[in-house]
């Protein structure tokens, strides 16, 4: 055996392969569907939210992988609450749920939201969740 310089990341700034006919826009929510291809994060429990677009792209003409979006991750992040099933000071230090790719909700809504992340506050801006 003998020592190795083995590449590495942070891990915050992470490039993921866009789905095809898909667009990210900046600062909204990136999930990886079913597929493992970067898509926006949406209610749909097959999706594993990722982190953050740094950047808009657009995947909207390419194929699987023909362009790449920049996830972040390692951040606390202010979303929407959602309306008909907010998040309340209780939820502080559980998930909260994907209802769109700006904003969360309380509960999976019976298996139906993939998880968004932690909540580590709640005030008149939004949700702040740590993904």
């Amino acid at each position: 055996m003998s020592d190795r310089n083995t590449p590495y990341r942070d891990g915050k700034l992470n490039p993921v392969p866009v789905a095809a006919r898909t667009e990210i826009f900046g600062g909204h929510m990136v999930a990886i569907n079913a597929t493992g291809f970067a898509v926006p994060a949406t209610a749909i429990a097959a999706q594993m939210t990722i982190g953050v677009s740094d950047g808009y792209v657009d995947n909207s003409l390419g194929a699987d992988g023909s362009e790449c979006v920049l996830a972040r991750r390692g951040k606390v992040w202010c979303f929407a609450n959602h309306s008909g099933d907010a998040v309340t000071q209780v939820q502080v230090g559980q998930n909260c749920f994907v209802a769109d790719s700006v904003t969360v909700a309380k509960t999976n809504d019976t298996d139906k939201r993939p998880v968004a992340g932690v909540v580590m506050a709640v005030d008149a801006d939004g949700v702040w969740v740590q993904i």
